[in-house]
């Protein structure tokens, strides 16, 4: 069986245009196919495919950790911080 039989039996989207791309080989022997929506490529070596996604987890996660740690400094600051102007508080008078 040809990756071409197998592409045409793939679903394809609203538009009627196939969903994957046409397959190409690495020079490493991979076969690579590519999603035509940018979200990742299956990847068939050696008889077996793999996901490879276009997401970079690792960056997602280290731009949520340095948000959480701006959010506690600045969180920190606005706290201890004393304000501007002097402290002013009211009393009564006997």
């Amino acid at each position: 069986m040809k990756y071409s039989d197998v592409l045409d039996q793939l679903p394809t989207d609203r538009d009627g245009q196939r969903v994957y791309g046409e397959p190409f080989e690495t020079a490493d022997g991979a076969t690579v196919i590519r999603v035509e929506k940018p979200v990742g490529v299956f990847v068939i070596r050696e008889g077996k495919a793999t996901w490879v996604p276009a997401v970079d987890g690792n960056r997602i996660a280290l731009i949520g950790v340095l948000t959480g740690l701006l959010a506690a400094v600045i969180g920190s600051l606005a706290v201890l911080r004393q304000p501007p102007w002097p402290l002013m508080t009211i009393t009564e008078n006997r």
